[in-house]
């Protein structure tokens, strides 16, 4: 039988009481013992007793294992054990014995006695002290940074046997939201001997507070100063670790940091148990060894758990049996992981229903949430926390303060450490609930302020869409009531600035509504004006585009006669002007010089000859000295031949195109080979100026007539004189041979014309029958035809066999300078001085048209090897080429009124009012 367990009184206290509870729940299990219980748990018999002998408080643990072996309610229990622990915290501590552990809060300089576990850490860190003059401090949140700077360095540092090591002053300080504006002054040096250091402390804010890009690079050229070597100032600054990569955003900072940075990492076992135990044992109190051990344990799997460890060992200290901080005041405390939370739930659940939403707005107003980072603490004033029950506002902060959880600062308040951040559920819970609405009042409370900065000048409120953001979040529930008075004056004179530019804009949109009734009725009379003047105006510019329609009628039906391609384009252009009779008549007049195509400038100075060659390449010879060579049907210049450098009177193309000739002034015949555009021979003979060449149809003989009163035949594959031909007595002028290549013609200023036997060299015949000088031969194709041009206004037809003459063709008022064949021999072209080209029937002999165009005396006149081309040129050192199948019907004296054609299409006749009646056949088109 068991030994017979001591009484209980349960009245005694929460340990007695708990333990006869206990013991009851065995009485009422049926009595078992405990070696029963013992083979129901993996606890000893001594353990289970112990637990309710009224001692000591056990263990959760043991305590749950001992109501498993009974069949008690787990969960019930375990509330019990907590309310037992708690109530034993309550007393267990009688005198005002100041506490071992700093819990949440930093340590200071004035904790150098309890600050233990970073003696190595600390001594890196003054030797780089002692080298540096910029020095940065980089770990994770809760490494404890601060405290080794406050409670470490500086007491080091001031208490140094070395005096020349002893600082002049220290100045520590955070940055806060406007950093060079509240510590700019705190960064000059001390007069005294010694350097002075400056601690910056949670540099972080720099990024988090410090919202003016410009004032945060200036905070950061102000400390780089320190690097000077006269600068008598050593900065130290700590900054958070997920924070140290953006110091790189600025180039001197990063280069400053590149050897100057010291990182704070976990602690090992050994400098975690100094920092456990020695505190303790400095304030007369033991640890117990299980309870170290599975501290440090826990805290080295926790990253960043100094601060929770700190917490803890304050809460267990709390609970302390005696002199000893025991294991079950440490799970009374919630452990590692759970004492913070406990500590803030503890004291969120005894505050009223209101003051527990009072400490809700305190505590989220006291954070800033990351934005792809960790959230921050943000120190924030009194005036600020204050939502208008400012008693139940200082009330609540200041249990916060007891509790450890908030720091009051004079007129600060800040979070003990951002731990509290992720170690409380709630708190979390509170953030992640309405993220962007926290990030949107952190903006709101910057706004409120700056407005307040400038005198709540209008221009810094609310508008648009951050106005529509800001109100739409203050109309959810309870926001509103979280908003402190500036805030809230903010905000409503933003409303009221918004209201107030809506009826502003309505008024205004009234008055543009009169206004625009008002310009609509003006509009229908300025309307009705304007179509009046429109119809005016369109009026007037129809009769000046018909006047100008009918002066450019007038000026094409003048140029007609001298300038038909001009004519041509201003008839055309009347006509697009305004389609006027006039401009209609002009139109169909100037229709009627279709034959004209264009002209080819280019001389600068008369021509003398125009020839084409058998493939339709057009030369011509100038005064300017200039052979050029055009293509007709593409009116564009092929070359400019100036090898011949004399005025060029003649010009002619051998039969097969690939030789030209040449004569001048200078006496000389040249001779050009036309593909490879050069000269290949110059024939001497003439002892006067050459006047015109002729190519026999065989090409082997040339033959040149000379003002020297002589026709010189020349071999031109020998490039020598064959024979020289004599009998004029004057100028011999022309020079042709006929097609077939038995008769060669000649004619001069004698008034003859001579025909020569081409074989033997004799003369055939004399034709007389011009009074003056003869200047132009042609043959016919058929070679039984020559036509000869004087200068008594004549041309004259003759028959080659018989030797007289068929017709004497008149109608010139001037000199005819030139004559030509058409290649099917049905058209005899005639020029001359009076500036016209006339075309005559071969059969005939009559006119059939007259070309006009020319402004100066013609000289010579071509037409192409098809026919379909008729070149002429003269004076003024222009072509004109024109189309001799598109000749119009005349002989009408006055208009003609009626045209018919024959049934078979073949006859046309016309009827006009000069009462003549004429029949014409109708030609085929070439």
């Amino acid at each position: 039988m068991g030994r017979q367990e001591r009484p209980l009184d349960p009245s005694a206290g929460p340990v007695q009481r708990f333990a006869f509870e206990l013991r009851k729940l065995r009485q009422e299990a049926g009595g078992v013992t405990y070696r029963v219980m013992s083979r129901r748990t993996p606890y000893t018999v001594p353990t289970l007793s112990r637990a309710a002998s009224g001692e000591q408080l056990p263990t959760l643990q043991v305590a749950l294992a001992y109501v498993e072996a009974c069949g008690g309610d787990r969960e019930e229990w375990e509330r019990r054990w907590h309310l037992a622990a708690e109530d034993a915290t309550l007393g267990a501590a009688e005198d005002d014995a100041a506490p071992p552990y700093q819990g949440l809060a930093r340590f200071e300089s004035g904790d150098r006695e309890r600050f233990f576990g970073r003696d190595q850490l600390l001594g890196d860190l003054a030797e780089l002290v002692r080298g540096r003059r910029f020095i940065a401090v980089a770990g994770p949140s809760g490494s404890g940074k601060s405290s080794l700077l406050r409670a470490g360095l500086i007491p080091l540092l001031q208490h140094t046997e070395e005096p020349h090591e002893r600082p002049a002053a220290v100045v520590i300080f955070t940055p806060g939201e406007h950093p060079v504006g509240t510590h700019a002054s705190r960064l000059m040096p001390k007069d005294t001997a010694g350097d002075t250091v400056v601690v910056v402390d949670q540099f972080e804010e720099v990024f988090t507070l410090c919202r003016d890009a410009t004032e945060r690079g200036e905070f950061i050229d102000l400390l780089l100063t320190a690097r000077r070597p006269d600068s008598r100032l050593r900065v130290i600054i700590a900054i958070r670790g997920d924070f140290y990569g953006r110091c790189a955003e600025y180039g001197e900072l990063a280069l400053a940091l590149r050897d100057a940075s010291l990182l704070v990492g976990p602690m090992s076992p050994a400098e975690l148990r100094e920092a456990i135990v020695k505190p303790a044992a400095a304030s007369g109190l033991i640890v117990e060894r299980a309870l170290t051990a599975r501290i440090i344990d826990e805290v080295e799997a926790e990253p960043g758990g100094l601060p929770l460890m700190s917490h803890v060992l304050l809460e267990t200290w709390r609970r302390r049996r005696g002199r000893a901080l025991t294991e079950a005041g440490y799970e009374a405390a919630g452990g590692l992981r759970g004492a913070i939370a406990k500590t803030a739930e503890d004291l969120y659940t005894r505050l009223t229903p209101h003051q527990a939403d009072v400490a809700r707005r305190i505590l989220l107003r006291l954070i800033i949430p990351g934005e792809r980072a960790q959230d921050t603490r943000r120190p924030a004033a009194r005036s600020e926390l204050d939502t208008g029950r400012s008693d139940d506002t200082a009330l609540v902060l200041e249990r916060l303060a007891r509790s450890r959880l908030v720091i009051l600062d004079d007129d600060t308040v800040d979070l003990a450490h951002e731990a509290l951040i992720t170690a409380w559920p709630r708190l979390v819970a509170w953030i992640e609930e309405d993220r962007e609405g926290l990030r949107l009042q952190r903006r709101l409370t910057e706004a409120a302020g700056a407005w307040e900065d400038l005198d709540r000048d209008v221009g810094a409120l609310y508008r648009g869409v951050r106005l529509a953001v800001a109100c739409d979040w203050a109309a959810r529930e309870g926001n509103r009531d979280s908003l402190n008075a500036p805030e809230r004056a903010f905000l409503d004179a933003s409303v009221g600035l918004r209201e107030q530019e809506r009826a502003v804009t309505a008024r205004r949109n009234r008055q543009l509504r009169y206004l625009a009734a008002g310009l609509a009725m003006m509009l229908l009379v300025v309307t009705g004006i304007s179509v009046v003047a429109v119809q005016q105006r369109q009026d007037a510019v129809q009769a000046h585009r018909v006047a100008l329609s009918r002066q450019l009628a007038a000026q094409a039906l003048g140029l007609a006669e001298s300038r038909p391609g001009t004519a041509m384009l201003l008839s055309v252009e009347a006509y697009r002007v305004a389609p006027t009779p006039e401009a209609r008549g002009a139109l169909l007049t100037m229709s009627a010089h279709e034959y004209y195509r264009a002209e080819l400038a280019g001389h600068t100075d008369a021509i003398s000859e125009v020839a084409f060659s058998p493939d339709g390449v057009l030369a011509t010879v100038s005064r300017d000295q200039t052979l050029r060579l055009w293509d007709a049907q593409r009116r564009r210049q092929l070359a400019t031949l100036s090898g011949h450098a004399t005025w060029l009177r003649a010009v002619k193309f051998s039969p097969d195109g690939r030789l030209l000739a040449t004569g001048g002034d200078d006496k000389h015949v040249v001779l050009w080979d036309v593909p490879a555009r050069r000269k290949v021979a110059t024939l001497t003979g003439h002892t006067q100026q050459v006047e015109d060449i002729a190519f026999a149809p065989d090409g082997r003989t040339l033959a040149s007539a000379g003002s020297d009163g002589t026709v010189i035949l020349w071999d031109t594959e020998r490039r020598s004189r064959q024979s020289t031909l004599s009998g004029h007595t004057g100028f011999v002028n022309a020079v042709a041979f006929s097609p077939d290549g038995r008769t060669l013609a000649s004619a001069g200023s004698d008034s003859t014309i001579r025909l020569w036997d081409t074989a033997t060299g004799a003369r055939l015949a004399t034709l007389t029958g011009h009074a003056q000088s003869v200047d132009a031969l042609a043959f016919s194709p058929d070679s039984l035809t020559l036509a000869s041009a004087s200068q008594d206004q004549t041309a004259m037809l003759w028959d080659v066999g018989r030797h007289t003459r068929k017709a004497t063709l008149t109608g010139h008022s001037g000199q005819v300078r030139a004559i030509a064949y058409s290649p099917d021999g049905r058209t005899v072209a005639t020029t001359g001085h009076d500036n016209t080209v006339m075309l005559w029937d071969a059969d005939r002999h009559i006119r059939r048209a007259t070309l006009t165009g020319h402004t100066s005396n013609l000289y010579t006149l071509a037409f192409d090897p098809r026919g379909h081309l008729l070149a002429s040129a003269g004076e003024d050192g222009t072509v004109v080429l024109w189309d001799p199948t598109r000749i119009p019907l005349s002989g009408h004296a006055d208009r003609v009124n009626k045209v018919a054609f024959s049934p078979d299409g073949r006859t046309l006749a016309t009827a006009g009012d000069d009462g003549r009646r004429t029949l014409g056949r109708r030609r085929p088109h070439p």
